[in-house]
């Protein structure tokens, strides 16, 4: 009896595979944007951070749908994470151009990952289902590679002095957008499953389509209005508040 209750005690607990090995593949891509920024692939780098977004999504769902969740998974996903969205995004920043500005770049880059964390650890402890509570790792990293992408493909040569300051500008709001208090709609609040009209299938073809005619600032767009849509959705509250207590 002792002995068989001491062999249960010390069974070993299995983990899900599938969703780990997504998570392990959004782990890779993160590592991969970091070795293809320092090389100077930043297209290459870029693109590998957005197949981390969509593995990070795929993740969390296929978890959902096939009851695999687990406390080891959550954890797992959120070191894939920090460095998919903290290191790999501030890495590829740095090697494009944040290291031109010497000390400032250091600090800047620092800032972002230490920003991610802190944004991870949040989410971590507190349940965000409706919304977010500032912006999400994944799009606060698809503003810095669609800003990087986009310059890389525009400027010849090495970037100057004042687009890496604007760069260095773009990621220290980004950083602060993450530990903000600003509300975020959440993409969790999209219901897959159920029926929708058709139009609202050719609106997805439409979106597609625009997407394909310039792929680097059509994302750009779409992840910084997603980014100024917090600070524009608490202004616009403010001014609600304001009006209604002059009238």
């Amino acid at each position: 009896m002792a002995g068989d209750s001491g062999e249960g005690r010390h069974r070993r607990r299995g983990i899900y595979l599938l969703p780990n090995i997504i998570t392990t593949a959004a782990l890779f891509a993160g590592f991969y944007a970091t070795v293809a920024g320092m090389n100077g692939r930043f297209i290459a780098a870029s693109l590998a951070i957005f197949a981390a977004i969509a593995l990070d999504t795929a993740d969390g769902r296929i978890a959902r749908l096939t009851r695999t969740e687990s406390n080891f998974g959550a954890e797992y996903d959120s070191l894939s994470d920090m460095v998919a969205f903290g290191v790999a995004p501030a890495f590829v920043a740095f090697s494009w151009g944040l290291s031109n500005l010497g000390q400032i770049g250091w600090v800047v880059t620092f800032v972002y990952v230490a920003c991610t964390a802190l944004r991870l650890a949040r989410f971590n402890t507190k349940s965000e289902l409706a919304s977010f509570t500032g912006l999400a790792s994944p799009s606060a990293a698809a503003v810095i590679a669609c800003t990087v992408w986009v310059w890389d493909e525009s400027i010849i040569g090495a970037p100057s002095i004042f687009a890496a300051s604007m760069l260095g500008v773009i990621t220290t709001i980004v950083a602060l957008l993450m530990v903000s208090n600003f509300t975020y709609f959440s993409p969790k609040q999209l219901n897959f499953k159920g029926r929708v009209p058709f139009v609202t299938l050719v609106l997805v073809v439409l979106a597609f389509a625009v997407l394909l005619v310039d792929p680097p600032r059509v994302l750009l767009a779409m992840s910084a209005l997603y980014a100024l849509s917090g600070p524009a959705q608490f202004s616009w509250q403010w001014i609600k508040k304001r009006n209604k207590a002059e009238g």
